[in-house]
């Protein structure tokens, strides 16, 4: 038996972080400098760290909202008693850094692109299993016993080009005509009257299903909703490798081994890479950075024409995703810089600074008040899994939403749930159940790639 350990100091947060060349996310790490920790209030408790050996019905590795969502499930909806494992503090990956943009959406691909890739029928399915997803994110949004601050209406996708305008066009007619979806074009003029007054938009489509919320709060609700339930939840307790034996995983932790029935991996992007060998290669993380200005006067609020609070994003492959805060800061944030170690060079900063001014002229010279930046698991094909690799073994996992995670995570442990409890569900047959993640190719020339990348998306974005 591991002797049991004090519950180990806070450790600073680390902005160069990568987990390409890390050995894992840390221990008891600090949170990043987030505007939405800031503002989160006082956190919920947890239960410490593991500091002996424990048995568990399930235990869930990462605390973010797909992990907590499948504790709440597998607790309310099939009597098991999960233990939660966090490496560093709750929700201190992606769910404590994204924009807070929950959409009808899972993974990068259209719903042209579903057809092309599976046909008709099975993009259909797809389809109703995402819209599904929304209402269980929107579910867990209304019973959390904090306010997440949502901002209902919808999702603008803004044109930034008259192309873009044209494809986004086409894709909401088929979003309204094969999918029952009612999108509705937003012309310039009437973009500006009655939304925003963005200098860079030409149009843009209404996608009725959009909620922002503020996104650790929304972690930190599902935290206690988790806990109200008897979910034990453990900080300070990286995983350092899971095995089998004896009929249960073993997973190793600094102060004591969880033996469980079965396990769910909710890591995201901080997937460390000796966790287990069935996903290295199989995520590619991708960082993505954010700002959040001071609150905008009313002048302010004039110039920009502000009368929305919707969830906006534009059609740059390299999007920018942003949006009126309730406190009328604006957040945006964007893809940037491709290593941990070049993080926090002042230019990924000032590429976000330039975009707001371009979209946005009258803020020249606005204080941004935080920025922050972390790391976004992107699947090869662009779609995610949740899936269970060996029939052999009870271990599951949820990755891949590329960015669309908000909404899609509520989901995704809901459906991980069912699988460890062996309950079968409509739409279980669906790509996204069935197959795992791919795998790249040429794992060593993944940043190579991504930087070529980078710069054809960016002069093809920018053309004008």
């Amino acid at each position: 038996m591991n002797r049991p350990l004090k519950t180990p100091p806070l450790a600073a947060y680390d902005p160069h972080y990568d987990p390409l060349v890390s050995d894992g996310p840390g221990h008891n790490r600090d949170y990043a400098p987030t505007y939405w920790h800031a503002t989160a209030g006082s956190l919920p408790a947890d239960d410490g760290p593991v500091t002996s050996d424990i048995d568990a019905d399930v235990a869930i590795v990462g605390s973010g909202y797909t992990g907590l969502a499948c504790a709440i499930f597998l607790a309310r909806e099939h009597g098991l008693k999960p233990v939660v494992l966090e490496a560093n503090r709750v929700a201190w990956g992606c769910s404590t850094r994204n924009g807070g943009q929950g959409q009808n959406a899972a993974g990068r691909l259209t719903r042209s692109q579903w057809i092309a890739r599976w046909g008709l029928d099975v993009a259909k399915q797809l389809h109703a299993e995402i819209r599904d997803g929304f209402e269980t994110f929107e579910e867990l949004v209304r019973q959390s016993p904090i306010d997440c601050e949502p901002q209902r209406g919808g999702h603008l996708y803004i044109a930034h080009r008259q192309r873009n305008l044209d494809k986004i066009s086409a894709e909401a007619t088929l979003l309204r005509d094969t999918f029952g979806e009612q999108t509705r074009m937003i012309g310039a003029d009437q973009l500006r009257r009655e939304y925003l007054n963005e200098a860079e938009a030409v149009g843009a489509v209404l996608e009725p299903l959009g909620t922002g919320v503020h996104p650790a709060k929304l972690a930190f609700g599902y935290q206690q909703m988790a806990r109200d339930l008897g979910v034990k939840i453990h900080p300070a307790s990286p995983v350092a490798n899971i095995e089998q034996r004896g009929g249960k995983l073993h997973l190793r932790t600094p102060g004591g081994t969880v033996r469980a029935r079965a396990v769910g991996i909710a890591t995201g992007a901080y997937t460390a890479p000796g966790l287990t060998p069935t996903l290295r290669g199989r995520c590619m993380p991708i960082l993505s950075n954010s700002i959040v200005t001071r609150p905008l006067t009313a002048a302010e609020l004039e110039a920009t024409g502000f009368r929305t609070k919707l969830v906006l994003t534009d059609t740059r492959t390299l999007r920018y995703y942003y949006r009126l805060l309730p406190d009328n800061r604006i957040q945006i944030g964007s893809r940037s810089s491709i290593t941990g170690a070049d993080a926090d060079a002042p230019k990924h900063l000032q590429l976000l600074i330039d975009g707001l001014h371009r979209k946005f002229p009258a803020l020249q010279g606005i204080e941004i008040d935080y920025s922050w930046w972390g790391w976004v698991d992107v699947s090869h094909d662009m779609m995610p899994r949740i899936f269970r690799p060996d029939p052999r073994t009870n271990l599951f996992y949820a990755l891949g939403y590329g960015g669309n995670g908000v909404s899609y995570s509520a989901q995704a442990g809901r459906r991980m749930a069912q699988m460890i409890a062996g309950q079968h569900f409509k739409g279980q047959d669906l790509p996204i159940f069935t197959s795992p993640l791919p795998t790249h190719t040429f794992e060593p020339f993944r940043r190579l790639g991504q930087r070529m990348l980078y710069r054809w998306y960016h002069l093809r974005d920018e053309a004008a």
